[in-house]
């Protein structure tokens, strides 16, 4: 058979009946969506506001006295660019994820 003789065939999955990936991959995300602790130490800050500047998903505010203030810590991505910032090592971000936490 030379190869102007050969019938291209058409997959069947290619192409058909797809399911929509947009919705998979919210169920995927809503059960892989990680935790995170955000601590600060009080004793340690001096309320510089650094890190709510640099939090990128708004999660850390600022109370009356300039002081850090997890205002939505559920929206926390551990990107730990506020623990990174701190001048005075103040902030930190622990992962909640149950695969990691292990028996300590």
């Amino acid at each position: 058979m030379t190869s102007k003789n050969k019938r291209r065939t058409a997959r069947p999955e290619v192409g058909r009946q797809r399911s929509k990936p947009g919705k998979s991959l919210e169920k995927q995300s809503e059960k892989a969506k990680k935790r995170y602790r955000q601590t600060v130490f009080q004793d340690w800050c001096k309320k510089c506001g650094i890190c709510s500047a640099f939090c990128p998903k708004d999660v850390i505010g600022q109370d009356e006295y300039g002081g850090p203030i997890f205002e939505h810590p559920e929206d926390c991505i551990g990107c730990r660019f506020c623990e990174l910032h701190c001048p005075d090592f103040a902030i930190t971000v622990q992962d909640l994820d149950p695969d990691t936490t292990g028996d300590r």
